[in-house]
C-alpha cells in the first residue's frame, strides 16, 4: 500500500466538487476544510461562542439553519471533521476534548448494561482501567485476549452477549500489530461491532474502514496536532456504528475548545510531511539499537524480527515515530544513569509532537497486561522519535549507554 494511494472522500465539501475525490491524499489534506468564503484567508477563522441567533422564529423551529448552537457545531469544528474525514473516510466524525473520550465513547455508545467486550491485551492502560471501573459499574463485562491470537482461539472466549471486538493495532506499548482483516471477519461472523484504537498511524499508515472496521479511534493529540501543545481525539464510523457514534456524542454533551479544534486542523495540514521524517528517524535510531549490546529486542513494526512483521508489511503504508526497546536486565541505578542524563530525550507522557521522548513500562503488570504474560526480564523502554537530527539523537542514546555500562 502506498501512502498516498487513492481513497473515494465521505466529506460533505470535497476540496473542488467531484475533482477533489480523484486527487492524491496529500492534496487533499492541504485543502480539506477550507473556505476561502471567509473573505479570501488561506486558514478558516475561529469560531467562539455558545449562542446563535436565528433570523426568526420559523427559521429557528423548521431546522434549516446550519448552526444552532455551539455545543459542537460552528464551521471551525465543521473545517477540522472534513480534514480527518479526507484521511480514514467513514460516514461520520466526531470532535471530542481527549484521545481517552475517543476511547471511551464508542464503550458507551455501542454497549448496554450486560453486554460483554472482548478486547486486546496490548491496549492503551487508560483503556483498561474505563472498562474495570466504569463499564464494570454499568454492567458490561470484558474478556482480554493475546494480541497475537489466531482468530480461531477467539471463539472458546465469545458469549452470547458479546457485542464488540475491540483493537489496538500496534499495541501501545509492546508494539504487537493484529490480523485485523481477519478479527473483522471473526466479528462479522458473529454479528459484533468493531473497533479500532488507530492512533499509532495516524490514520495515514493504515485504512481502517477499507478492511471492514466499523470504528476508527484517534488521539489527535498526538500526530494530526502535532505540538505537543492540545488534548484533542476524534471517532470516525461507519453504519449503524456511525449512528450510534453521533447519537451519543451529543446526548453526553462532549465538546472541544474551538482554539484547540483550529489548531488541529493547521497542525494536520503538515501530517504528511511530519510523519515521514518521524517515520525517517525512528528508523534509523530503531536499526542503530539493534547493534547495541545494552539492547535485548527492539520493537519496532517494520523490523522484520518485530511481533506482526508480515501482517504489518501486509496492511500498512508507512511506520510512525512510536516504538519500544527492552534492554537486557540492569539494575535501577543503571537503568537511571541511562534515562536520567539524556539531553535531548524528555521524560514525559504523550507522544505525536515534534520532540522525543523516553519513559519506561512494565507489561509484566496487570495494569498493562493479563491474557498474555509477559516474559521479558529486562525493562522496557517506549520511545517517540521527533524531528531533531537522527545522527544527534543517536549520540544522545550512545552516551547513556555508556552510562548505563559504567553504572
Amino acid at each position: 500500500m502506498s501512502s498516498s494511494r487513492e481513497q473515494s472522500s465521505q466529506s460533505p465539501t470535497p476540496p473542488s466538487g467531484d475533482k477533489g475525490k480523484s486527487r492524491a491524499r496529500t492534496t487533499r489534506l492541504v485543502h480539506a476544510g477550507r473556505d476561502l468564503s471567509a473573505h479570501g484567508f488561506v486558514n478558516p477563522p475561529v469560531y467562539r461562542g455558545s449562542t446563535v441567533l436565528a433570523d426568526s422564529l420559523s427559521a429557528y423551529e423548521s431546522g434549516a439553519m446550519d448552526y444552532t448552537y455551539g455545543l459542537h457545531q460552528s464551521p471551525t469544528f465543521d473545517a477540522l471533521k472534513n480534514a480527518l474525514l479526507e484521511i480514514e473516510r467513514g460516514d461520520v466524525c466526531v470532535i471530542v476534548p481527549s484521545g481517552l473520550s475517543a476511547v471511551t465513547l464508542p464503550f458507551l455508545a455501542l454497549l448496554s448494561a450486560g453486554d460483554h467486550v472482548l478486547i486486546s491485551d496490548g491496549v492503551y492502560g487508560p483503556t483498561r482501567r474505563f472498562l474495570a471501573r466504569t463499564m464494570k459499574r454499568f454492567g458490561i463485562a470484558h474478556t482480554y485476549f493475546d494480541p497475537m491470537a489466531d482468530p480461531n482461539a477467539l471463539e472458546a472466549l465469545i458469549r452470547p452477549e458479546t457485542r464488540l471486538l475491540y483493537l489496538e493495532s500496534p499495541a501501545s506499548y509492546t508494539m504487537e500489530v493484529q490480523d485485523v482483516p481477519a478479527l473483522v471477519e471473526f466479528a462479522r461472523k458473529h454479528g459484533l461491532f468493531t473497533a479500532m484504537d488507530n492512533t499509532w498511524s495516524a490514520g495515514w499508515f493504515f485504512d481502517p474502514f477499507a478492511v471492514g472496521v466499523d470504528v476508527s479511534i484517534q488521539a489527535a493529540t498526538k500526530y494530526q496536532a502535532g505540538h505537543s501543545d492540545v488534548l484533542i481525539g476524534a471517532v470516525l464510523a461507519r453504519g449503524e456504528a456511525a449512528e450510534r457514534i453521533a447519537e451519543t456524542h451529543r446526548d453526553l454533551g462532549l465538546s472541544t475548545g474551538p482554539d484547540d479544534v483550529w489548531l488541529t486542523l493547521r497542525g494536520l495540514r503538515t501530517l504528511e510531511v511530519r510523519l515521514s521524517r518521524h517515520q525517517e528517524n525512528a528508523l534509523k535510531v530503531a536499526e542503530w539499537l539493534r547493534g547495541q549490546e545494552a539492547v535485548a529486542r527492539v520493537l519496532h513494526p517494520a523490523l522484520p524480527d518485530a511481533p506482526g512483521h508480515e501482517v504489518f508489511q501486509r496492511d500498512f503504508s508507512g511506520s510512525s515515530g512510536l516504538f519500544s526497546i527492552i534492554l537486557k536486565p540492569v539494575s535501577e541505578e543503571a537503568l537511571h544513569a541511562f534515562v536520567d542524563g539524556l539531553e535531548l530525550f524528555g521524560i514525559g507522557a504523550s507522544w505525536g509532537g515534534y520532540e522525543s521522548l523516553i519513559l519506561r513500562f512494565d507489561p509484566a503488570s496487570p495494569r498493562l497486561r493479563t491474557a498474555h504474560p509477559w516474559r521479558e526480564t529486562g525493562p522496557l523502554l517506549r520511545l517517540h522519535i521527533g524531528l531533531e537530527d537522527p545522527d544527534d539523537l543517536i549520540a544522545d542514546l550512545d552516551a547513556g549507554l555508556r552510562r548505563l555500562k559504567e553504572a
